[in-house]
């Protein structure tokens, strides 16, 4: 198995040679051929899709699981207009951030540069095979990607659908390599290859990316665990606090930038909760509440320590009462992942204090803690939510997969 991962490395250290000074008219065009082969392969990648999904449900995966799993006909058109985004994007590879001149004439300036070799771990969603791809190619990048189990045929068939399509375009094919085993010493191996491998980005539950963090040799990305609040406010307009909290919850559960655990202000307590917690009941939802909220809902279950910190990916939610926007951030910043935060309210004042001392990677006033997401923000698709503040904070796109360099400029300039 070593020797197979660290040819695999080898390979993409040369592809990413080769990358870094591709031109942005050709790696555009891979792109949108790769978008088109998905389009033209959609039956092959339904046929490697449903083995997984089979194979899923033999194994009594939950229903969350199954639907990050699931390659439908609207996750498929994701991904191609999420290729299509990105080969449209500006090519970041030698972009001049900033220039200035010393006082000896010298002309000092910083240059976008791609990260080497990005390896990607992830678990359950297919779809990252593509994003991960799309991004780090448009990067100037390399990219070496290990998928979960339960995704191998999926991931398998895409993998091979994004080479081909590097072939055609003149680009090396080995710029994406993905590993063709589930055992697990593969991911042993990858860790260890810091000469090959520039970054790991780990994608997955919270074991899977502690287990990277002890074992990597190289820098670690971390996509963390999403433990995301909304925070209902007494100045909100209800029914649209209600609209947000139940897209955020339920729209789809077993993601990270969904819902685990909803603030409500006490002055707004009673007139919300009752119609809130009806609208949950509709969606198949589990409530636990703290005392103040199972004397508003009585059937909800009493919340524990450890429902704060939950990340349930599941349609199951903690709710508790505060008593001002000083206890909600309190809450936030004690039992929050530094993921996605949102608050409901008609108060610019409360807004502006909001957004400026929650210091999560998304912030976001009157709207669904699900726009955390690079295709929604604007970036074309992203490789991850990083909710480590070196290098990246918040959904990593094309920019975050690129550093800068230092150049120079002079006329013959000696240093005293």
């Amino acid at each position: 198995m070593r020797g197979e991962i660290l040819e695999m490395a080898k390979r993409s250290r040369q592809a990413a040679h080769l990358m870094a000074r591709a031109n942005g008219a050709l790696k555009r065009e891979a792109l949108e051929r790769m978008a088109l082969e998905i389009e033209k392969e959609g039956e092959a990648i339904r046929l490697a899709n449903e083995r997984d999904l089979e194979s899923a449900a033999a194994k009594g995966l939950s229903g969350a699981k199954v639907d990050r799993l699931r390659l439908s006909s609207r996750v498929l058109g994701e991904m191609t207009a999420g290729l299509r985004e990105v080969a449209m994007l500006p090519d970041p590879v030698g972009e001049i951030t900033r220039m200035w001149t010393r006082p000896n004439g010298l002309r000092v300036g910083r240059m976008r540069i791609p990260l080497g070799v990005v390896g990607i771990i992830f678990e359950s969603r297919p779809n990252v095979t593509v994003d991960a791809a799309a991004l780090c190619i448009k990067a100037g990048n390399a990219v070496v990607l290990r998928g979960g189990s339960e995704a191998f045929h999926s991931n398998q068939c895409l993998a091979g659908i994004l080479q081909r399509s590097l072939k055609e375009s003149g680009l090396p094919e080995t710029a994406v390599e993905m590993v063709g085993t589930t055992d697990r010493d593969a991911v042993l191996d990858l860790l260890k290859l810091e000469e090959y491998i520039d970054v790991m980005i780990p994608r997955g539950g919270e074991d899977l990316i502690r287990f990277v963090t002890e074992h990597a040799r190289m820098p670690v990305l971390k996509h963390y665990k999403g433990v995301c609040h909304v925070y209902v406010d007494s100045d909100a307009d209800l029914g649209m606090a209600e609209r947000i909290c139940l897209n955020a919850k339920v729209q789809r559960p077993g993601v990270c930038n969904a819902m685990e655990t909803l603030l409500v202000h006490a002055g707004v307590a009673e007139r919300f909760l009752p119609a809130m917690a009806e609208a949950f009941r509709k969606e198949g939802v589990e409530l636990r509440g703290c005392e103040r909220t199972r004397i508003i809902v009585p059937d909800a279950i009493p919340a524990t320590e450890e429902d704060w910190r939950a990340e349930y990916l599941d349609l199951i939610l903690a709710v508790r009462i505060v008593d001002d926007m000083e206890e909600a951030i309190r809450h936030i910043s004690t039992y929050g992942s530094q993921h996605t935060e949102a608050i409901v309210t008609g108060s610019f004042e409360k807004a502006h204090r909001f957004t400026r001392e929650v210091q999560s990677s998304l912030v976001l006033v009157n709207a669904s803690t699900r726009f955390n997401d690079g295709y929604q923000l604007g970036l074309g698709a992203e490789i991850g939510i990083s909710t480590s503040r070196i290098h990246a904070f918040g959904p990593m796109g094309v920019e975050e997969l690129t550093t800068t360099k230092f150049i120079a400029f002079g006329n013959g300039q000696l240093r005293n």
